[in-house]
Formats: structure tokens, C-alpha cells, sequence
């Protein structure tokens, strides 16, 4: 594909074919995403491609093809060598010198260029115009046509000396395979963070079975399979440390700087470098499912989708090329009438030439591709471009506290047992209650349990049966016949069960910044005491909420946790609004409640709980330490649980919108000023072949400065 009329008419005949729901193609990676609810045949889809004049191959998701240049080196050369010395009489001319090459052999040094080396334009112009369509190719073909039949109808002519264009035709044929060429070596620099990521995967692995290391290709490597890291090595797959120790460098897929100390029992990643120790991992995810495969399907969707105002260009340019042709015929029409049949040649050919949709095409998306790269590159995953563009309006943003702002870690702090229970006891319960969630303070009791155990053996872990989680609220579950309750203070209130015989201590732990828990008997109503949980907040956390400040960006925490503890943190992080005790539910009303009052906010979150209000924000984003569900509603992935890069991730998002606004600016300007100046004889057709060479150069080497973009507080 050559310009954005190419995009819209590959678009519509692709959207043609039967169960297609949606299809989305970039210019800059001249690649389709193509969406259906039931499985399509992709002959099908060739064969529509083929009818519209283009060719087409299946993409393997494991090895995207890199971007294809549109016209060789080795092309542009060779047109340049045949175009000098038509262009070297128009050049000594400045020096005084008046020289001129005859007129047939002018002509053999034109007719390569037209025809050989500029066979393509006529190819895909003479297919287009069979679809009745238009695009760059037909307006090069139509221009470049018409200069050298005006030449080849003077040369035959006779007469003394005509004034030929073959070097018009000749050069600006030779600029635009240049500008092609140019085009798709910056081309290639948008897509260096896919290729970067591919690189990382490693192509063999060593794996120990029974007792031997087997060094085995990659795709042959099994979940639960042991495989062997020595140091220095990359590692070959997700898994988690069985046996050894080191420091790993998962630079290229987090962005973190400073390499992380990974011991037995710890994640690590497919893809990052093992430092100093040697390591046994159990094999956790392979193929597609893995944390690499994953990012780059991030980053690939994103760069292949289209941001809401790319769609403002795609309708303009399906009516871009009809309307330049129209204007070449009122200006061929109206130097007719004014200056005879040559010069009238020449200013529509200069129309026809100036006028191409190339850099109107590939404004947005050699921006949303720079943009997404770069981001990629600091450990920020841009799930689609619309995330990218809504982000740079952001006007506040929202924190869950757990796990976001805190190290999501907590540990039980103080457990205090009501009139009639014991400590024992209570902890007791509430380990059995807690005992098979995942949630970050049902650890917590888990593990105090488990330690006081192990130095008192009378403290026998029980059963619980009938467990049932309470959304944002708390569990519960029946042990040895007794129905328990285990929450906040809302559950509580909801099972009409007192709190005054703990109110106290309660309200000065909360008072401190610590999370309160309740066990009581659901069946009697009767409070059987409290459980106080402490969590450390990130040191990230209050530089990240300060740099949003500096950005006027409001800040919001929304918890489920108690207002005393919630109020402590906010506090000490200088968080503008703090609102506590919410459930799921209430989080993404307070969301939409935010967007009706006419802010655009994103919302940060990890957990399940957070899933609602992540998909009712403008701008959803998760922390990639937290579930799935999470990450599948955010449009925004960080790959590390630093708050801070809430800020870099707004950051990339507006100097990504301001490049796609500049790009968008020169290209219409462009176009603009370039077509009345050519409709008035003020532009000659090789000025303009180079203007509009170095007006897609120009869009994509704007878009390559956001590479030098880099977060402002890093970690």
C-alpha cells in the first residue's frame, strides 16, 4: 500500500467479506487486523485483497514479517543514474553554461525510467483505477504520463529545439522511489521495539530429565518441565525458582533498571538474563501464554490499532484523490484557455504530483507506533490506541490502595479477641476460614498461623467448609458447625452484629493506618474479636502522587478498607480525596459519577475488585503484579507495581498526541498550500515530486523523536 486511499479501499473490501465484524489496517506496518465472531477462511480474505489490486500473507503470530520496503536501493540508483543527465543541462544553466542533451537521446534515458522503473505506478494505478478508486500510485502515474507524452508529441513534432520535460517525468519519478525508500527505513525504526522484544525469545533451552540436562528447542519445552539456567544465560521460559539463587535482569520487559534478586519460590520471566547464580525453574507458562508472547501481542495490537482521529483522515482521504483529479482537470482546463495546451500539461502534472495522501496516511500511525514502542521499552503496555489518546486528557486520577499504592503485602499486626474468645482461638478460625484464598491479607492470617504453629503444636489447623466470598466485603465460611463471618465493618453491620465491645481499640488502630477485620459468629450475632493488619507503602508512591500533582492532575484513592486506615495513607502520600469502606460496585459508580461531572480519569488498580471500575474509567490501568482480570479491563499495563509510572504512562500519551497533532498539521498544510501554488504555475513538477517525497520522510521522522522520550521520575 502506497498512501491512505490505499488503507480505505482494502478496508472496505476486506469489511465485505461475509462474518467480517471489524478490520483495522495500519499504513506504517502495511499490515490488516482483521476481527470475526466465527472462523474465517484467509483464501477468502487474499482473494478480496487480490481483486482490489494488492497481495497478501498469513501472519504468524509468533514471528511478525518485518515492514517491506517499497522500492529497493538498488531501484532508486539506477533512476538517478538515468535522470542526471536529463537533469545536468537545468543545473549548468545556474552556471552560465547553455547546454543541451539532443532530444532522442533525452528520450532513451527517459523511457527506462517511465516505464521500467516506474512500472509499478502504473500497475497499481491501473488497479486502482479498475476498483474505481484512486491513489498515489494513479496520481504519479497520471502526472508522470502526461509530461513525457507532451516530450514524446514535441520530439516528433519537429521544429527548432523544442523545450522537452523528459527530466520532469524522469525526476520525479526517481524522488519518489526515493522518498519510498526513505520511507521505509524510518518505517522499520517505528517497529524496533517489536523487533527488540523478538529477540529476547531464546531459541533453545536446557532441560533436566531424568537426571541428564538435554539441551531441546524452545517449542519443544513442556509446562512443569525443569530447566537449567546457568549464569549469564537468558532465561528460556516463565517459571518459578525451585532450587539456587541470583539477581535477574528483566530490563527489556519491565523497564526496571537495577537487576531483581530472585530466590526458590520467586517468578521470573522468560526472556530476562540470569546474573551470577545458577538456577532450577519449573517451567509455569510456554508458547503464546507466555509473559513475552503476551507483551508483544500487547504492543502489536496497539500499534495495529486506529486512534478516533485517525478516523477523521481515513474520510478525508476517501474523497482525497477524486478531488485532486477534478482540480488537475480545471487546471489543465484553465492554462488551456490562458497559456496554450504545454504549459497547461505542466501545471496539472505539478497538481497531480503534489498532491499525495502519503503523509496524511501515515501521520497518525507512525505517531501511535513511536508512542507505543517507546513506552514498551520503560515497562508501560499500551493495550490499544484509543487508551494512548485518551490518555494525554487525563484530569484525574483514581487509586485502589492495596497493592498499588501499598506493597500489597500485609502482615497480621495485633489480633484482639472479644469477651469470651481467646487469641488462640481466634486465630485459630481465622486461618481456617482464610485458609485457600488468594486474597493479600488472608495470607497474612495464614502465615501467623502457621508460625504460631510451629512453636505451639496445639494449635491444629481446622476444616472449613461452605466458604463464600463477600465481593469487597469479606468470607464466609462454616467451621466445626459454626457459621463465621470474616470481614469489615460493613459485613458486619449487614449481619446485625455489635462491634461496641472492640470499638475502641478498633478506632485507634485505625487511627494508626492499620486495616481491621472482624470474626463473628453469623448463627448467635455474637463478635468474636478483631484482626489488625499493617501494610508498607511503596517508596515510589509519594513522588508518583506528587508528580501528578505537577501535571494539575487531581488525585483520588478509592478503598474498600476502613476510613481511619485509608485517611493515614492518603495523608502521609498528600492524596487530594480519600474514599473508604467501598465495594466493587462503588468504585465504578464514583468513576462514572467523576465522568459526569466532566473529568477524564483513569483508574489504577490490580485486583478483581478493581475490574469494574477499570472498565468504567476513560483510561483503565493495571499493575501487572495483579490478576488477570485486571489487565484484561485496563487498556494501560505496568509491568512493574511502581505507581510512578502512572505519571510516564500520561507523559508518553501526550507527547504521542503531540506528535500525531504536528504530523497531522504539516500534512494538511502541506497540501494546502502545495495544490494552489501548482494550480497557479508557481510550482514546477520536480519541486514537487521532492516536496512530496520529504512530506512522508518529514511525518515519520517526527514521529521516530518520541525514541528520545524517557520518564521523568524513574525508579
Amino acid at each position: 500500500m502506497s498512501c491512505a486511499s490505499c488503507v480505505g479501499r482494502v478496508e472496505r473490501v476486506l469489511a465485505a467479506v461475509p462474518g467480517v465484524d471489524k478490520v483495522s489496517i495500519n499504513l506504517a506496518t502495511e499490515m490488516a487486523r482483521v476481527e470475526s465472531a466465527q472462523p474465517l477462511d484467509f483464501g477468502m480474505l487474499a482473494q478480496a485483497i487480490d481483486k482490489a489490486g494488492y497481495r497478501a500473507s498469513q501472519v504468524e503470530a509468533a514471528s511478525p514479517p518485518p515492514v517491506a520496503a517499497s522500492a529497493d536501493g538498488r531501484a532508486v540508483g539506477l533512476a538517478a543514474l538515468f535522470s542526471l543527465p536529463l537533469l545536468l543541462p537545468m543545473l549548468l544553466e545556474f552556471a552560465g553554461v547553455h547546454w543541451m542533451l539532443d532530444g532522442r537521446i533525452q528520450w532513451l534515458f527517459a523511457t527506462p525510467v517511465q516505464f521500467w522503473l516506474g512500472a509499478r505506478f502504473y500497475r497499481a494505478g491501473w488497479l486502482a483505477a479498475r476498483a474505481r478508486s484512486g491513489n498515489m500510485d494513479l496520481l504519479v502515474a497520471l502526472g508522470t504520463s502526461a509530461a513525457y507524452g507532451l516530450s514524446v508529441y514535441l520530439l516528433l513534432a519537429g521544429g527548432a529545439m523544442p523545450h522537452l520535460y523528459f527530466e520532469a517525468s524522469s525526476v520525479v519519478i526517481t524522488l519518489v522511489l526515493l522518498g519510498k525508500w526513505l520511507e521505509a527505513r524510518a518505517k522499520r525504526q517505528t517497529t524496533a521495539a517489536i523487533r527488540a522484544l523478538q529477540v529476547l525469545r531464546p531459541e533453545s533451552a536446557r532441560v533436566r530429565r531424568d537426571g541428564q540436562d538435554l539441551d531441546i528447542a524452545i517449542n519443544e519445552v513442556r509446562v512443569d518441565d525443569i530447566i537449567v539456567i546457568r549464569p549469564g544465560e537468558r532465561i528460556a521460559a516463565d517459571g518459578i525458582v525451585t532450587e539456587g539463587a541470583s539477581h535477574v535482569d528483566e530490563a527489556l520487559i519491565t523497564g526496571e533498571s537495577l537487576p531483581v534478586a530472585r530466590h526458590a519460590g520467586e517468578r521470573v520471566t522468560g526472556g530476562a538474563i540470569n546474573g551470577e547464580g545458577l538456577l532450577l525453574v519449573r517451567v509455569s507458562a510456554v508458547g503464546a501464554e507466555s509473559t513475552l508472547s503476551r507483551i508483544i501481542r500487547l504492543v502489536e495490537d496497539a500499534q495495529a490499532a486506529k486512534a478516533p482521529v485517525q478516523h477523521l483522515v481515513d474520510r478525508v482521504s476517501a474523497v482525497f484523490v477524486p478531488v485532486v483529479l477534478v482540480l488537475a482537470l480545471l487546471t489543465f482546463a484553465g492554462w488551456w484557455l490562458v497559456g496554450g495546451a504545454e504549459q497547461a500539461i505542466i501545471n496539472a502534472v505539478a497538481v497531480l504530483v503534489i498532491a499525495c495522501p502519503c503523509a496524511l496516511g501515515l501521520a497518525t500511525p507512525a505517531a501511535i507506533m513511536a508512542g507505543t514502542g517507546v513506552a514498551a521499552r520503560y515497562g508501560i503496555l499500551i493495550k490499544d490506541a484509543e487508551a494512548l489518546e485518551l490518555a494525554h486528557r487525563i484530569t484525574a486520577v483514581a487509586f485502589d490502595k492495596t497493592g498499588t499504592l501499598t506493597e500489597g503485602q500485609p502482615s497480621l499486626t495485633e489480633l484482639a479477641p472479644a469477651p469470651g474468645t481467646d487469641e488462640t482461638r481466634l486465630l485459630q478460625l481465622a486461618a481456617a476460614v482464610q485458609r485457600g484464598s488468594e486474597h493479600p491479607l488472608a495470607r497474612a492470617v495464614v502465615q501467623a498461623a502457621e508460625a504460631r504453629t510451629a512453636t505451639s503444636p496445639a494449635i491444629a489447623p481446622l476444616l472449613a467448609t461452605d466458604v463464600s466470598a463477600l465481593p469487597g466485603r469479606g468470607v464466609a465460611a462454616t467451621v466445626e458447625g459454626v457459621r463465621l463471618v470474616l470481614g469489615s465493618t460493613r459485613v458486619m453491620q449487614e449481619h446485625g452484629i455489635s462491634l461496641q465491645a472492640l470499638s475502641t481499640r478498633a478506632e485507634a488502630l485505625e487511627q494508626a493506618g492499620h486495616t481491621i477485620s472482624w470474626l463473628a459468629d453469623a448463627n448467635t450475632h455474637q463478635l468474636l474479636g478483631l484482626l489488625a493488619f499493617g501494610d508498607r507503602i511503596k517508596p515510589q508512591a509519594r513522588a508518583a502522587v506528587q508528580a501528578l500533582h505537577a501535571m494539575n492532575i487531581q488525585t483520588v484513592m478509592l478503598t474498600g478498607d476502613n476510613q481511619g486506615s485509608a485517611d493515614a495513607i492518603g495523608q502521609q502520600l498528600g492524596i487530594q480525596r480519600v474514599i473508604a469502606n467501598m465495594l466493587p460496585a462503588d468504585k465504578a459508580s464514583t468513576i462514572a459519577g467523576m465522568k459526569r461531572g466532566g473529568a477524564t480519569i483513569a483508574m489504577i488498580g490490580d485486583g478483581i475488585n478493581d475490574a469494574p471500575a477499570l472498565a468504567a474509567a476513560d483510561v483503565g490501568i493495571a499493575m501487572s503484579n495483579g490478576t488477570d482480570v485486571a489487565m484484561h479491563a485496563a487498556g494501560i499495563t505496568l509491568m512493574r507495581g511502581d505507581p510512578a509510572l502512572v505519571a510516564a504512562a500520561i507523559s508518553i500519551s501526550r507527547h504521542s498526541y503531540n506528535k500525531i497533532r504536528q504530523n497531522l498539521f504539516w500534512a494538511f498544510i502541506y497540501n494546502l498550500i502545495g495544490i494552489p501554488l501548482a494550480a497557479f504555475g508557481l510550482l514546477n513538477p520536480m519541486v514537487a515530486g521532492g516536496a512530496m517525497a520529504l512530506s512522508s520522510v518529514s511525518v515519520i521522522s517526527n514521529a521516530l523523536l518520541l525514541r528520545r522520550w524517557k520518564p521523568e521520575h524513574r525508579t
